[in-house]
């Protein structure tokens, strides 16, 4: 286990933004993980696990978390067939455009609507990423995580998940994700590819995908209510404030222009919400997680 004291969460963050934490653990083996509750008692704060830190919005200060990243190795591989079906592993760490280039040039298909998403395997697994109609979840054939206490292994039936939320069986709320097996269709290779390719130069004419941004930063309220679109209509698209801003691509995701903070980051979504709120009597829910 590495560990670093002090690290900032502007370094860490897609967005550029956030104070400092107590310390950073990196695993680097599973024995490590177990090690993770007595460590955290001797620095104090508590347990935050992140990933490539690409859906985190974090407050500025001295922050009361002990920061758990997953540097284990396990690039992607096949590791058998079921059900005509090619099961591939992939470490946690792993960046997810990482698994979605084995997949394609391997002409395995299920997992090629989530181009242009940014981050880790595990936190696209935490928290059910989705894009073009895609989801994690039902591709899942097991997950390797870290309750708390102990390392388990789910299979894709145990698994309890919905729109950008995926519980792991059990009591635990907060987990670590070590590994996912996936859950793959043989497809051409050059169908992938296309497929991947229109969808990446899509998102990019409507998204901020080079930006520092969280991504989304709120959940849809419903299918046919988009949160993107709400706030277009209460007035925020391109709206800034303390050099934080919602993009004028789209009105969804909240970008920092270089000389952002979190409290304007904070006040604008606040801002945000309250406006949506009053207006169309909708309560908006935060898909970036909070960390303060």
């Amino acid at each position: 286990m590495r560990e670093t004291l002090a690290p900032c969460l502007a370094r860490l963050t897609s967005i550029r933004l956030g104070g400092t934490a107590i310390a950073e653990l990196r695993l680097e083996t599973e024995e490590d993980v177990l090690l993770l509750e007595e460590r955290r008692k001797q620095l104090g704060g508590r347990l935050f696990f992140l990933g490539a830190g690409t859906n985190i919005l974090a407050a500025e200060g001295e922050l009361p978390v002990v920061l758990v990243r997953c540097a284990l190795p396990g690039e992607p591989e096949v590791v058998g067939e079921r059900d005509g079906r090619v099961l591939v592993r992939a470490g946690a760490g792993v960046p997810l455009p990482r698994l979605l280039r084995f997949c394609a040039v391997r002409g395995l298909g299920g997992l090629e609507g989530l181009v242009g998403i940014p981050g880790s395997v595990g936190g696209a697994i935490a928290m059910n990423a989705g894009s073009f109609g895609c989801e994690v979840g039902p591709h899942l054939a097991s997950v390797r995580f870290y309750d708390g206490t102990r390392i388990r292994e789910a299979g894709g039936e145990e698994l309890s998940y919905g729109y950008r939320h995926m519980r792991m069986p059990g009591e635990a709320a907060d987990y670590l994700v070590l590994s996912g097996t996936f859950s793959l269709t043989r497809k051409a290779k050059d169908d992938i590819s296309l497929f991947m390719r229109h969808n990446f130069f899509e998102k990019k004419s409507k998204q901020p995908v080079t930006a520092w941004s969280a991504g989304c930063v709120y959940k849809n309220p419903a299918p046919d209510r988009s949160a993107g679109k709400l706030l277009e209509a209460a007035g925020f698209r391109g709206k800034a404030l303390g050099g934080m801003m919602f993009s004028p691509l789209h009105a969804n995701f909240l970008v920092n222009t270089g000389k952002g903070s979190a409290p304007a980051a904070f006040d604008l979504m606040r801002m945000a919400e309250e406006e949506v709120r009053r207006r169309f009597a909708i309560a908006l829910e935060p898909e970036v997680r909070i960390l303060s």
